[in-house]
């Protein structure tokens, strides 16, 4: 795994090359240096031709590092459909970091998106967030751990929503109970969690009308995030009425991405899924 997002000659795809700024100026709240690591930063992607919709990308890497191909290679193929992308670097718990700073990087990523519409084309009602693994776990707590902003904070991003308004979780590690993925609930939260706060991030227990519509998906084989944290989800929108897909997979293990690269016309069927959705929602060029 990685510690920070590498962007590869692909990014070359997208329309002009990524420009990355950090999330706040100074210091990020709860920062323990100033190091590249203490820096949560956003990567904008842009394509040539946007249509309004934005999606803030959280890689996965077990909350120990960031991976590449669930970062850049995600924006690069969601600017092919129009939609502008943020690879969110947040930070991680190999370097020191616990709850809430990861969450905290993530609302502040949406908050930028938000805040900042006009100057990348984008609609405020149209910013969906998607994760994979970890980033998908950091994405369903987003998508269920949300407010409307501080509209008295002198701060004008503090001001927006931190609430997606879509959310696509991929192989995501939903729960800290009984199938969570232990590498990543310790780098979250911990050796030795309260039970309180294991409650808290288990997503699937945070689930409200209010969460915005989802787009799931696991594999059945994932040794590594059982796919009951997806099921376990899917079940808990669905009692909440919260409109969403569930994808399940019988073939394929963990982590599989795109499964070829951005501009490839063969990747796995989750993607083809995946655009028809975001069309149907308005969210994609068709």
């Amino acid at each position: 795994m990685l510690a920070g997002i590498v962007v590869s000659t692909l990014a070359l795809m997208s329309f002009g090359a990524p420009d990355s700024f950090p999330l706040w100026k100074g210091d990020a709240p709860g920062a323990l240096g100033k190091e590249a690591k203490d820096i949560p930063t956003l990567t904008v992607y842009r394509p040539e031709h946007p249509n309004g919709t934005a999606v803030v990308v959280c890689p996965g890497g077990g909350y120990y590092g960031l991976t590449s191909y669930e970062g850049n290679d995600y924006a690069v193929w969601l600017n092919r459909y129009g939609i502008t992308a943020f690879v969110l670097k947040y930070r991680l718990g190999s370097n020191g970091y616990r709850h809430p700073v990861m969450l905290w990087d993530a609302q502040r990523a949406i908050r930028t998106v938000r805040s900042r519409s006009s100057e990348w084309g984008v609609d405020s009602g149209r910013i969906g967030i998607i994760g994979s693994s970890a980033g998908g776990h950091l994405a369903a707590t987003a998508a269920t751990h949300f407010d409307s902003g501080n509209a008295q904070s002198e701060d004008l991003i503090d001001r927006a929503s931190s609430r997606p308004d879509f959310a696509i979780l991929c192989y995501a590690v939903i729960t800290m109970g009984e199938f969570t993925h232990a590498g990543s609930r310790e780098n979250l939260l911990g050796k030795t969690p309260d039970p309180k706060l294991v409650d808290l991030l288990s997503n699937e227990k945070q689930v409200t009308k209010d969460c915005p519509p989802c787009f799931v998906w696991h594999t059945v084989e994932d040794a590594a995030v059982p796919v009951e944290n997806s099921i376990d989800f899917a079940r808990a929108l669905r009692k909440a009425g919260v409109p969403f897909e569930l994808h399940l997979y019988e073939k394929g293990g963990h982590g599989m991405g795109l499964a070829g690269a951005p501009d490839s016309e063969h990747l796995h069927p989750w993607t083809m899924e995946l655009l028809r959705w975001l069309r149907e929602h308005n969210w994609a060029t068709k």
